[in-house]
């Protein structure tokens, strides 16, 4: 029997929410507030639109080694000319904004459907503003859509869960990670196929688009270890201890340079074989594959992936609020804990920059708190949640029972 009352955590109140908070970034970017710490905007308005300029000519910006994108890249850059009749950075934070609500329609229409729940458009509408502007001066929330959007589609569709993180993929590469988690058997026969045919489609399409496609993978493998990185850590803590490196604006991003900074650089690439490793192992072992593995597995991926990456920009958690909102979509998911950590990792994140980011750079003792702090709330997110992943999907393990809520009838695991 229907009450024909909204369930609950909807009605007007995220809505409402998310129109304050989003009022506020906008009032950032467009500089009606201030924000202390450097200026985030800078990126749209000086360095995406010279990469616009170089893409109307017809090329890549082949002779920039700040292009450090897949080729998909471009769309995002040149979606600015939808809006013809607004400046480049204008147009762009309204395409933002407009990406930042559909991914609220998006949330909020799945936590309608049996078994779901509002929770997960209230971690967006909460996540997003705790990064502060920089969400809205980079092109990673419009990743985070198509993300979500892939996500979302694939507890029916499959192949349109394929396509869309390929297309993710060329965007920004680690969408990719949404295929780790689908169904064993004809679901990942569908998706994975689906997105070998669209990756394959999209590559040629894009190589025969314009000149220097693939340019990005020479400036990517070139790059240092960024002072946000976790692996900056160890420099920023040699620092106090006579360390002789410095701090240098390199492949757009500030970076350290000096004495074993290689070295370093190269142990943080090799945490990325066993975090690779595991997941494959996981996606071995796994059997219980509910309608929200999908979500877990690469909510977990992309945490491993980033706590072991050379650079953490604070853009990428926007990447973690998106994928941890589809996972609290799904009532009796294992990920509550990741994601509160995930949440208050992103508020740290804002302090950290661009608030904070004098002190980050120069290594004194606030700049490296706030860094163990964020660094540390991330790593203890990616543990618990490859913990709980393992948990409720591979059998034989203590603690776990079977319950209900898996796709087609297969049971579930969730740790007791």
């Amino acid at each position: 029997m229907t009450t024909g009352r909204a369930p609950t955590g909807t009605g007007p109140w995220p809505y409402a929410a998310w129109a304050l908070t989003r009022a506020w970034l906008l009032a950032c970017v467009f500089k009606v507030v201030t924000v202390a710490g450097p200026d985030v905007t800078v990126d749209v308005s000086v360095i995406y639109r010279s990469w616009y300029e170089v893409l109307l000519a017809g090329t890549y910006p082949l002779d920039d080694v700040t292009w450090q994108y897949p080729p998909g890249a471009a769309l995002a850059i040149l979606s600015p000319a939808l809006l013809p009749f607004w400046e480049y950075a204008t147009a762009f934070f309204v395409l933002v904004l407009v990406c930042d609500a559909l991914v609220l329609g998006l949330l909020l229409y799945a936590g309608r459907r049996p078994g779901m729940r509002a929770a997960g458009a209230w971690v967006w509408v909460v996540g997003v503003p705790l990064l502060g502007p920089t969400v809205y001066a980079r092109y990673d929330l419009m990743v985070t859509a198509v993300a979500v959007a892939a996500l979302l589609a694939g507890v029916r569709r499959p192949r349109a869960l394929g396509v869309l993180a390929v297309f993710g993929a060329m965007l920004k590469g680690w969408p990719v990670l949404l295929l780790l988690g689908v169904r064993k058997g004809r679901q990942t026969r569908a998706a994975w196929s689906s997105a070998a045919l669209a990756g394959a489609g999209l590559a040629a399409a894009f190589a025969l688009w314009m000149p220097g496609a693939f340019a990005f993978l020479v400036f990517q493998r070139d790059r240092g270890t960024e002072v946000e990185s976790l692996g900056a850590l160890v420099f920023h803590i040699a620092r106090q201890f006579g360390w002789e490196g410095q701090v240098e604006l390199r492949y757009g991003s500030m970076e350290f340079v000096g004495p074993h900074v290689e070295l370093v650089s190269t142990l943080a690439l090799g945490l990325a074989v066993p975090a690779l490793g595991w997941l494959l192992l996981w996606r071995l072992r796994a059997r219980s594959f509910a309608v929200r593995t999908p979500a877990e597995a690469a909510f977990t991926a992309v945490l491993l992936f980033t706590v072991t990456s050379r650079v953490i920009s604070p853009q990428y958690v926007v990447w973690l609020v998106g994928l941890a909102a589809v996972c609290l979509v799904f009532r009796g998911t294992a990920m509550t804990l990741p994601a509160v950590l995930v949440l208050v990792a992103a508020g740290v994140t804002l302090l950290e920059f661009p608030i904070g980011f004098g002190h980050v750079v120069a290594s004194d003792a606030w700049g490296v708190t706030l860094l163990v702090v964020r660094n540390g709330l991330l790593v203890a997110a990616s543990l618990i949640a490859a913990r709980r992943l393992w948990r409720s999907t591979v059998p034989g393990r203590a603690g776990v029972q079977a319950v209900p809520g898996a796709v087609e009838g297969q049971p579930s695991r969730v740790a007791r």
